[in-house]
């Protein structure tokens, strides 16, 4: 009989928590008083579970970004949190189903035996401990009180940290058209789970999130279209326990359909996500406090040694607590030994990647061990004497991301064409992502580090600046653009620009992936 508790029998093995997108079986035995108590079957030493597919949930997996640390609640076998792990973080699961148990074991950094339930033994488990991000994947539709839970649990999250919580959607079109024809009839596992307690729609799950004292930001969805077929492609599936729960994930077709399908359900699924959705994943955060944060001026530099002492200087001046990292590129003068000699933090790329990836490395870096990121181009033409104004924003007035912007009017430093040039991106930008920055080149800008750790980056080419506005500003952080002096620049410039015109455009519709259209919370200055 189908058991009660966070982490079995769930919708949804897309969920990397042991679930499979409803196209999984399950087996349990337990006794008949468990299966009113909270929906799983975890909670039960000894209860016998199995699953014929196992897959990640691709929706929560491309809301992961890249923390630090998670804790992965009702982590069934650990997919969802192994996804996490590659991303370079320390993933703690929750699981007490046994065999599940043992799988997560060998995926993640550690699993707890800890019934979510128990505040008591959450405490006991947990204490003194904090994550950058708490997992809810397919768990709280299992619960008699799913709020309860989560509000449980946020103990253990740091501030400004995200919780991503994944739940079926009862409104889904194949559940819809069963009630026109009089049915509501439970199944093994799917949206109708046998061992679900709650269901949920897309307002119903922000409503929880929201009343547990979160801050919804965005919402993400798997697709309910190719997924509706699952009896037939079950047929396919071998019989009985033969084949491995992962066989079907791993396989070249399911990749063939992750390559060349999936991205299109994810595009129609957008006209009509309450219809079209299989399961709704909320991405949502303790709202951050204001206050002092631990500062990291970055610095990028690329033969800079006319400069880079006097940028230093200069920075210490305006930012004396902050730590200055230098991600550095140069191969024919003393850059980097002039910096480290100054008690700067160097970072080498060489031989030369580029822009994009110096980028990136210097923004996870920061985001490792600082509370707040302010970066600037090492030439001064951004001047540092607005570090203080920048960093205010952000600690006193809430910003999670502020935006230095030169082009308002042309600065006298800045060519005609090169100005052109960058408003035309920028007008671009609003009309395509409905983000109304005037700037989406800016080489200074100031990041809430959590911000940069709830996205996953990547800086291969030019034009990483358009992803790093315009994923924040689109996914419901307060963005906040205002004016800066543009100055002449000390040295030679490095700009690439038939190389950075064309990561313009490629950035610029890559974009559409992330985040809905338009920017709520983008304030001008």
């Amino acid at each position: 009989m189908p058991s009660s508790v966070p982490g079995r029998g769930k919708a949804n093995g897309s969920n990397g928590h042991g679930r499979s997108a409803g196209l999984h079986t399950v087996e349990i035995a337990a006794p008949a008083e468990a299966a009113t108590s909270t929906g799983d079957d975890a909670s039960l030493p000894g209860a016998r579970h199995r699953y014929r597919v196992e897959e990640v949930n691709r929706a929560l997996a491309r809301a992961l970004g890249r923390p630090r640390t998670v804790l992965d609640v009702g982590c069934g076998i650990g997919l969802n949190g192994a996804w996490a792990r590659r991303n370079g973080a320390r993933v703690t699961g929750l699981e007490l189903a046994p065999t599940a148990l043992a799988a997560a074991r060998t995926r993640l950094d550690e699993v707890l035996a800890v019934d979510i339930r128990d505040p008591a033994a959450l405490a006991r488990a947990l204490a003194g401990r904090k994550f950058d991000v708490l997992l809810f994947g397919d768990v709280l539709e299992h619960l008699v009180d799913p709020g309860a839970v989560l509000r449980s649990l946020l103990g253990y999250l740091e501030d400004g940290g995200h919780v991503l919580v994944s739940v079926p959607n009862v409104a889904a079109w194949p559940v819809r058209l069963e009630l026109l024809r009089g049915r509501f009839r439970y199944t093994e596992s799917g949206i109708l789970d046998e061992t679900h307690l709650r269901f949920f729609t897309r307002e119903t799950l922000t409503d929880l999130v929201g009343r547990a004292g979160l801050e919804v930001l965005r919402l993400e969805h798997n697709p309910m279209l190719v997924r509706a077929a699952k009896d037939l492609i079950l047929r396919w599936l071998p019989e009985g326990g033969a084949a491995e729960p992962t066989a079907l994930s791993e396989s070249l077709a399911y990749k063939l359909y992750e390559l060349a399908v999936r991205p299109l359900e994810d595009v129609v699924l957008r006209l009509a996500p309450d219809l079209l959705s299989f399961q709704h994943v909320v991405v949502a955060r303790k709202p951050p406090r204001q206050g002092r944060l631990g500062l990291t001026v970055g610095l990028l530099t690329m033969d800079e040694e006319e400069s880079v002492a006097r940028m230093i200087a200069e920075v210490r001046s305006h930012a004396p607590d902050a730590q200055i990292l230098c991600v550095d590129s140069s191969t024919k003068d003393r850059t980097p030994d002039i910096a480290r000699s100054l008690g700067a933090r160097v970072l080498r790329q060489v031989p030369p990647r580029g822009h994009g990836p110096a980028m990136e490395l210097l923004m996870y870096e920061a985001a490792r061990q600082s509370e707040l990121l302010i970066y600037l181009d090492c030439d001064f033409t951004y001047p540092p004497s607005y570090i203080p104004i920048v960093r205010r924003l952000v600690e006193e007035e809430g910003a999670d991301v502020v935006n230095c912007c030169r082009t308002r009017t042309r600065p006298a430093a800045m060519p005609v064409p090169n100005y052109l040039a960058n408003r035309a991106f920028a007008a671009l930008a609003h009309a395509l992502h409905g983000v109304p920055t005037v700037d989406v080149h800016s080489g200074m800008r100031a990041y809430r580090t959590s911000v940069i750790r709830a996205f996953d980056f990547v800086g291969d080419g030019d034009a990483l600046p358009i992803d790093t506005l315009l994923y924040p500003a689109k996914s419901g952080y307060r963005v906040v653009e205002m004016p800066i002096d543009y100055d002449e620049r000390v040295g030679v410039s490095k700009l690439r620009k038939l190389a950075g015109t064309v990561w313009t455009f490629a950035r610029l519709a890559g974009a559409f992936r992330i985040g809905g259209h338009g920017a709520a919370r983008f304030e001008r200055r």
